[in-house]
């Protein structure tokens, strides 16, 4: 038995501790806004967050989550980062097929959350691997300036 934190709740699994999170997630939680992509960590599809930094839960085996907070996009929207992040998102029109975007929406969020006023660079730097086949980079850049800006006028 395994068990952790997920979205704010304790969560238990009688899984194989070798299965990815990813699966865990998908097949076992029925929590299916989290993609699967690549396999291979390479996309980012897959992102959540494991005590609030970005992974890829394809390759993380759900035994290196034990006694852990995951928050996966479902859980998000319970923040006020997550709400101005996904508000941003909308605004800006940022996806097109939607496939990538909880990914790189969880990958913003924990960039915004270690940088609230990110530079360029450091946006570049912290979304650099989340693949969008429809090429909304510079909608994905914009929508993580706004939200920064949001949120630094709100304090």
């Amino acid at each position: 038995m395994i068990s952790f934190n997920l979205n704010g709740k304790t969560t238990r699994v009688e899984v194989d501790p070798t299965t990815p999170l990813l699966w865990v997630l998908r097949d076992h939680l029925h929590l299916t806004g989290t993609k699967y992509g690549c396999g291979m960590s390479q996309c980012g599809n897959c992102t959540v967050h494991l005590d609030g930094k970005a992974i890829r839960s394809c390759v993380t085996p759900v035994s290196a989550v034990s006694g852990k907070q995951i928050t996966t996009i479902e859980g998000l929207a319970a923040t006020v980062l997550g709400k101005t992040v996904q508000s941003a998102w909308q605004e800006v029109d940022v996806p097109q097929c939607g496939y990538c975007q909880s990914g790189q929406i969880m990958a913003a969020t924990a960039l915004l959350t270690e940088h609230p006023d990110p530079t360029e660079a450091q946006i570049i730097a912290a979304m650099d691997g989340n693949l969008c086949r429809c090429g909304t980079y510079n909608r994905i850049r914009a929508a993580i300036r706004m939200a920064s800006e949001q949120l630094g006028e709100a304090k």
